[in-house]
């Protein structure tokens, strides 16, 4: 199976949001480094709005994303209530 991931910056901001994708995906693996996460998954790493929110506990663009992230691996799918990283096999 092939492997996505996104690697986010670690701060205050990027905290909740890096619980809201280890949530939603729960076969997700989470590699801790100085400064940054990033989340591997097998297939697909899903990313939802809604519960980013949930933790956050105000609105939230998923292009705010693009300010917390470092780099990602995988073909994006963007829609207003998430954002899918896969690979088209």
């Amino acid at each position: 199976m092939p492997t996505v991931f996104i690697a986010l910056q670690t701060t205050d901001e990027t905290r909740p949001i890096i619980e809201a994708i280890l949530a939603d995906n729960p076969h997700a693996v989470l590699n801790e480094q100085p400064a940054m996460v990033k989340i591997d998954a097998q297939d697909t790493l899903v990313v939802k709005r809604q519960s980013i929110e949930e933790r956050i506990g105000r609105d939230f663009d998923l292009q705010e994303l693009n300010v917390h992230t470092i780099t990602l691996a995988g073909n994006i799918e963007e829609t207003d209530e998430s954002v899918t990283l896969s690979w088209n096999t």
